[in-house]
């Protein structure tokens, strides 16, 4: 896993995702429903994203996509759906019980560590790597 991806550009796809994706999809739930105050929507089509767009596009997000970054299985196979909702739906469980702690501690192992996995990593045996598929 030498070849795995460090913080920053995680961070920035995860920003990028959030800028190209789910920002504008709010926008036009709140144009739709004038509902400005009601999230549940665009959170739910936000977590289908990150949980359907990496299995279809070979661990890319459009963040990732453009940073040339992509999620992968430990064990070399395809993503799928039971690695998706344990890398998003179990690790959001966990980072909401911690009360958030898990998620820096997470931020930290992504920073500090040489394989640069995280809890969500580790949770679904993935990691983020700079190889194309």
């Amino acid at each position: 896993m030498s070849d795995s991806v460090g913080f920053w550009k995680r961070f920035l796809a995860g920003f990028l995702d959030f800028l190209i994706v789910t920002l504008p999809l709010s926008i036009i739930f709140g144009l739709i429903t004038s509902d400005w105050d009601n999230e549940n929507f665009s959170t739910f089509v936000n977590f289908l994203y990150l949980l359907i767009i990496p299995i279809l596009w070979y661990g890319y997000t459009v963040g990732k996509r453009i940073l040339g970054i992509r999620i992968v299985r430990v064990n070399g196979k395809k993503l799928g759906i039971g690695t998706m909702l344990m890398r998003n739906f179990v690790a959001t469980l966990v980072y909401a019980v911690t009360l958030g702690i898990g998620y820096i501690v997470s931020a930290f192992m992504v920073g500090l560590r040489k394989d640069h996995r995280s809890i969500h990593d580790f949770i679904a045996g993935t990691y983020v790597t700079s190889n194309k598929p």
